[in-house]
This record gives structure tokens, C-alpha cells and sequence, in this order.
């Protein structure tokens, strides 16, 4: 199958998977296709476990629903794979039976998703959950799931960083998954404006660091700010 993770720390998200695909006992690795577990979809990333049929199938699904592939919050996840579920149905024909018992039709879908609004995963009946810290699916989770705990608090390992270490494992032990690893990161949205405080006061900084030496030079101070008000600044 495959070892495929999300990891969330400080204000970023991080998604990583291996590049393995296996047919029963063969294998066939990067070498022989370009196999890419992990896809874009709007201004995340979704990584996907399971068959391999499932990927062209999500691709075309999420890409045409447009403006309906709201995947911002748990409950976008929920209503967005519930109109996938529908389309799976309808126009691709999945199997939605697993057993006699099951309490829903099966979308037979797990994936994860990182985005800025965080890390998701959701399972075959749609089940729908957010993560605080990291996350793994596929044949090699336990493995990546064990190695992001053991180093998720160390200070000098970022979301990426920590990915990277979880899908390692997985290819050092599971007998489904091989590199090479394939890392995405995204700024979480709840910290962009920390990165744009940051680059406000860098901007003044440099105002500031102009006028000074305008002045000094013999310049005209108040020519420099009336520069940087034509600019937009305050």
C-alpha cells in the first residue's frame, strides 16, 4: 500500500508520502513511473491511500466541482465528500459495499488533507477528523506514526522536517512503501498575519533607516515621507 502523513507544528502544515505502488507481489517504483501519492487541490495538498484507480478518479472529482471543493473546516470536509460520495455513485461507478453489516454506503476512500486551515483525514464512511499534531494512513502508519512521536517535540524540527522522519520509517520498514519522499509544506492561514506584521515592520525599519540618512546627508526628511505616503503607508 503505502505510508502517507500530516503534521501540524507551529504555523505551518506539512504532507508527505512515499512512491511505491504495488500490484499483489510486484512492485513498481519511481524507477518505472512517476508515481505521486500526493496532489494539489486549491491551496492545499490531498494524499491518498488505497487502490490505485482511486487517483485519477479524485483529481478529475475535486477539480470539477470548482467552488463546491470547500475543504476550509471539518464541516466543509464533511459536505464536500458527501457531494464526492454522490459523483463517486454517479459518474464513476465505485462499489460502496465492504460488508453486510456496514452502517453507510463506503465511499471507499482514505486520504489526508493539508491546507492553511489545518490537517484533516478522512475514511470510508466519510468520517471526517481534524488533527492537532500529526497523522498517518496506509500500510506503513504505525511505523510513521511511532517515529513523528518520538521527535515531534523537538525544538529544531519543523512540520516538514517531521513528515519526512514519519514516511522514513515507514519505507525503512514497511514492505509496501519506497522513496522517494515527496514533501509539501503550507503556511496555516491563522499566522499569515503574523508574517505580514513581520514584513509591516520590516517596511518601517527601512523607512525609518532612509529618512535618517536623508537628514544626515543634507536631504529633506519631510521629501522622504511624503515619498513613502504616495506609497501607501501611514
Amino acid at each position: 500500500m503505502t505510508t502517507c502523513v500530516v503534521v501540524r507544528k507551529g504555523a505551518e502544515v506539512a504532507i508527505a508520502a512515499d512512491a511505491l505502488v504495488t500490484f499483489g507481489d510486484t512492485r513498481l517504483s519511481r524507477a518505472y513511473e512517476r508515481n505521486q501519492k500526493v496532489f494539489p487541490v486549491g491551496d492545499g495538498f490531498i494524499a491518498l491511500a488505497g487502490t490505485t484507480a482511486h487517483f485519477p478518479v479524485m483529481r478529475t472529482l475535486l477539480a470539477g466541482l470548482g467552488d463546491e471543493c470547500r475543504l476550509g473546516s471539518r464541516d466543509d470536509v464533511f459536505r464536500t465528500f458527501l457531494k464526492v460520495h454522490e459523483k463517486l455513485k454517479a459518474d464513476y461507478f465505485v462499489n460502496t459495499k465492504e460488508d453486510d453489516d456496514d452502517p453507510y454506503e463506503s465511499s471507499q476512500i482514505v486520504c489526508l488533507i493539508a491546507n492553511p486551515a489545518g490537517i484533516f483525514g478522512v475514511y470510508s464512511y466519510r468520517e471526517v477528523f481534524s488533527f492537532d499534531r500529526f497523522w498517518g494512513i496506509g500500510s506503513g502508519r504505525n511505523y510513521a506514526l511511532g517515529a513523528m512521536h518520538a521527535v515531534y517535540d523537538r525544538p529544531d524540527l519543523g512540520a516538514g522536517e517531521i513528515a519526512r522522519i514519519g514516511v522514513d520509517a515507514g519505507v525503512e520498514f514497511d514492505k509496501s512503501s519506497a522513496g522517494p519522499i515527496e514533501v509539501h509544506t503550507v503556511r496555516l492561514r491563522e499566522h499569515e498575519h503574523e508574517y505580514e506584521h513581520d514584513d509591516a515592520a520590516a517596511a518601517d525599519q527601512d523607512d525609518g533607516a532612509d529618512e535618517a540618512a536623508d537628514g544626515g546627508a543634507g536631504g529633506h526628511p519631510a521629501n522622504g515621507n511624503a515619498a513613502t505616503n504616495n506609497d501607501g503607508a501611514p
